[in-house]
This record gives structure tokens, sequence and C-alpha cells, in this order.
């Protein structure tokens, strides 16, 4: 099993976190989203996945990209399940991990923040401003959530794809300076799962590819 991916990508880092939960051996392939102008650009990874995004996961014949597709396979194949077998619980899960995977990282991500600062040119205030925004409406929808359905956890006491979700998105936030004053729940559910082995591995910093 083969992931693509940049140290630094959240979806990457959500698939790291599952294989390592799954306790899943996989060779890991670094994709560097700056360098030479992007490395998914290239033609020999835009025909093994023509968006040109991270990350992408090649087990044998099949070749899956978005994250939260490849982590479902992945659920899949080993235990512990991070997507409950009970309907309204799963609901719950994936509803979480939507929050965080679908209305936050899609448009806090690089190509977007190269958008605003480059074609728009706004500039490094402007990166800021537009994080700082749209992760501040994010969190404080997270944080009323998570008072209804966390334990050690977002949902319980078990990790779940929404911790898998959650924990990619404060560490971009972290790197842009956002206040986390306003969100304890949300924070203290993160430092519960940075305490935990297979988190600790997928860290970006941990990655080979790491600069």
């Amino acid at each position: 099993m083969q992931l693509y991916g940049y140290w630094r990508s959240s979806a990457s880092y959500r698939v790291r976190i599952a294989l390592h939960i799954k306790d899943i051996d996989f060779d890991y392939r670094a994709v560097h989203l700056v360098k030479d102008g992007g490395e998914q650009k290239s033609a020999a990874y835009a025909k093994l996945n023509p968006a040109q995004l991270v990350p992408t996961l090649v087990d044998g014949d099949l070749v899956l990209n978005q994250s939260l597709a490849i982590i479902e396979y992945l659920d899949s194949l080993a235990g512990p399940l991070l997507v409950p077998q009970d309907p309204k619980q799963a609901a719950i899960v994936r509803m979480l991990a939507h929050d965080m995977a679908s209305d936050l990282q899609p448009i806090t991500n690089l190509r977007v923040l190269q958008y605003v600062t480059g074609t728009l040119d706004a500039g490094d205030a402007g990166r800021q401003a537009w994080i700082a925004h749209w992760v501040a409406r994010a969190f404080a929808a997270f944080e009323v959530r998570l008072k209804q359905y966390s334990g050690r956890y977002c949902v319980g006491d078990n990790v779940t794809l929404a911790d898998i979700c959650l924990v990619p998105q404060v560490y971009n936030a972290k790197r842009f300076d956002v206040d986390f004053t306003p969100y304890p729940t949300l924070m203290q559910v993160y430092e519960n799962l940075q305490a935990l082995e297979a988190f600790q591995k997928a860290a970006p910093e941990r990655q080979a590819d790491a600069v």
C-alpha cells in the first residue's frame, strides 16, 4: 500500500492518522506541493490523480483520492472502527467530520490561500484575516456540538473519524496563531488526542519530507 501525500497537507494528515490507528503498513511517497511549482502538477502524478491533489492511496490495482473515501476504505479493512456501526452514532461522527473536512478545510487549504494572497493580491494580511474569519466560524459551531456529544474525544470516549478530521485543522490554525480561548472543549479534546501514539506518529513534523 502506498500513500502519496505532503507532510503539511491536512487531508494527507487525516489519512496518516487512520493508517496508524489501524496499524496498517504503508509506503509513504512525498509529493511536494510547493517545490518547482508543485510536484502534484507533474504529468506522472496527474496520471495517478487527475485532480492534482493529495492524498492518493494505491492498494494493488485500487487507486483512491479524497481523504474521507480513503479512510472509510481503511475502516473496512481492519479495526478499531472509526465510524460506529450504530446508525445514529455513525451519522453524528460523519456530521462532525464533515464540519472540519468539508466546510473548513477546503477554503483554508494551500491552493485557496495562494489564490487569496496572489491572484486577489490580498497579501499576508489578507491571508491571515481569511484564516481567522473562517476558522472562528467553524470552531465556534464545533465547540457547541462538542458540548453535546464529546467525552474524552469528539464523540464519547472512542476515537472516531471526527477526531481524525479535527486534529489537522487545529494544527493549521495554530500555524496562523488563531486564538483558541473561546474553544475550551475543542482544545481539551485536541490535547487528549495528542497523547495518543497514532496521532503522534502522524504529526507533520515527524514525516520524512518535513522541512
